[in-house]
C-alpha cells in the first residue's frame, strides 16, 4: 500500500476535542524556497536573499513563502486522514517562518458531520514556530475515513 494509505489505516478514532497528530518539519531549508520561489514566479528577494530581508529590517534569514507553510498544514491533513481528505482550507498567516526554523504543524476536532453521505470533520488548524509567534491558523473541513469516528452530529 502507498504509504499514505498506510497512515490512513492507523488512524486513531475521532472524536471533538481530539488533537491530530502533529507534523513536524525539523529544519525549512533555504534550497527549497527558492525553488519554490522560482516555480512561482516569485521575484521578492525575502525568500533567497539574506541582505534583502536586512535591508528590509527583517532579520539575517530568508522568509519562507506562504504557500509552503501551507502545505506544511496540508501535509499534517492528509497524514491524518489521507491524501485526499481536505474539502476545505482556510487559513491567516499571522506570523513568517524562515530558514532554519522548526515547525509544527497541529490541530483539533470541532465538529464531526456527515453531508452526501461522507463523514467530515470540521478542525481548528495551526503552524507553530520553535520559539516564535504562530505563522498560521484557520480551519480545515476534512472528510474522515468511515469508520474513525465517535460522537458526529446525530450519532452516540
Amino acid at each position: 500500500l502507498p504509504l499514505a494509505l498506510l497512515e490512513v489505516a492507523r488512524l486513531k478514532p475521532a472524536a471533538v476535542g481530539d488533537a491530530l497528530p502533529d507534523w513536524t518539519l525539523e529544519c525549512v531549508r533555504p534550497e527549497r524556497m527558492r525553488t519554490v520561489a522560482a516555480i512561482l514566479r516569485d521575484p521578492n528577494p525575502v525568500h533567497w536573499d539574506r541582505a534583502a530581508v536586512a535591508a528590509r529590517g527583517g532579520g539575517d534569514r530568508a522568509i519562507n513563502q506562504s504557500p509552503l507553510n501551507l502545505a506544511y498544514v496540508a501535509n499534517m491533513l492528509m497524514e491524518w486522514a489521507g491524501p485526499r481528505c481536505i474539502r476545505r482550507l482556510r487559513v491567516r498567516f499571522p506570523g513568517v517562518v524562515r530558514e532554519g526554523d522548526r515547525v509544527t504543524a497541529g490541530g483539533v476536532v470541532r465538529e464531526l458531520s456527515r453531508q452526501a453521505g461522507v463523514l467530515l470533520a470540521e478542525c481548528e488548524v495551526w503552524l507553530d514556530v520553535q520559539g516564535s509567534p504562530r505563522a498560521v491558523e484557520g480551519t480545515a473541513l476534512v472528510a474522515v475515513p468511515e469508520g474513525t469516528a465517535r460522537g458526529e452530529r446525530g450519532q452516540p
